[in-house]
């Protein structure tokens, strides 16, 4: 087993097709499908099904993949720290998000990745936090923007920020910043949230207990695309950060009021497994995530409060 065959097979594997590893890596076809063969033999595990529309991963093959990708990033940070702490960055890091965090940070986090590091591929994966969870205990990404998760010894979380969250509707709801709305009013509105397995909605259920109310909630959806359209055809109301709908409050398309009596909030947190160490690149990543979201918070697109911490230990 050596580099370049590992190299190959995570290439044929993201891209499921020989010929396309091939162009990318610029080696022979018959090279690579040589190296996948010869890999294959040393593990005693067949990777890939063949057939005539390209290569498809196996069970096995996944799992193969993932050590695979933490051995060739290892050795990027290898090169990475034997260029310099402030050498240009080199390899892969995958980035989780949730939903509504990834509209306001995906284009400027990777115009700082694409600026300063351009040999850097930057892997932005878009997942409600039970998801994201599961993926950074898997590997398959490097840091995350959580909601809140419950503490584990397999990450290292730091606070990221407090955020407040709204009531959100039609132009036509007349929603406003200056007329704040009782919580226990606003839950008697038919509301449009996602399913009880979602975070938000556990918080929110939390806050209704508090209020002495129970959410009215006609319709369930965990598409944050479909919530934002529903709501702005005059089907309901819902419950969201400011930063979520920023653009669609400035453009007239949805209206906005802060919630009161209680005031609900919800509590992002930096996340990095602790299993493996933590990479240059993903170290860089929480830090322009951090500076990105204090930016929006001092802007005031984004209501809510920075916490302390954010960086990994």
């Amino acid at each position: 087993m050596d580099i370049a065959q590992l190299r190959t097979f995570v290439h044929v594997a993201e891209l499921g097709s020989l010929s396309k590893a091939a162009g990318r890596l610029r080696i022979a076809q018959p090279a690579l499908s040589r190296q996948v063969r010869l890999l294959e033999e040393e593990l005693g595990l067949r990777l890939f099904d063949r057939h005539g529309r390209g290569m498809v991963i196996t069970e096995p093959g996944r799992d193969v993949l993932l050590h695979a990708q933490r051995v060739l990033a290892e050795l990027d940070e290898l090169k990475a720290s034997a260029a310099g702490p402030d050498s240009a960055l080199r390899g892969h890091v995958a980035v989780g998000v949730p939903p509504t965090v990834a509209h306001v940070v995906s284009v400027p986090l990777v115009a700082a990745f694409r600026k300063d590091h351009p040999g850097l591929k930057v892997q932005l994966v878009s997942g409600y936090t039970g998801y994201l969870l599961d993926w950074l205990h898997r590997g398959e990404i490097d840091v995350a923007v959580l909601y809140d998760p419950r503490a584990t010894r397999a990450l290292r979380s730091e606070p990221l920020m407090q955020e407040s969250l709204f009531l959100i509707g039609a132009p036509e709801a007349g929603l406003s910043s200056e007329r704040p709305v009782r919580f226990a009013d606003a839950a008697r509105e038919p509301l449009l949230l996602p399913s009880a397995r979602h975070g938000l909605r556990s918080i929110l259920d939390r806050f209704a207990q508090e209020a002495g109310c129970v959410l009215d909630v006609p319709v369930e959806t965990d598409s944050y695309t479909a919530l934002k359209d529903l709501v702005r055809q005059g089907y309901g109301r819902t419950i969201l950060s400011l930063a979520a709908i920023h653009d669609d409050v400035a453009a007239g398309r949805l209206t906005a009021a802060p919630i009161v009596d209680p005031a609900p909030t919800r509590r992002l947190v930096l996340s990095y497994p602790s299993d493996r160490p933590v990479s240059r690149a993903a170290r860089l990543a929480g830090t322009l995530l951090t500076d990105i979201l204090a930016d929006h918070v001092r802007r005031g697109v984004w209501v809510g409060e920075m916490l302390t911490g954010a960086r990994p230990k």
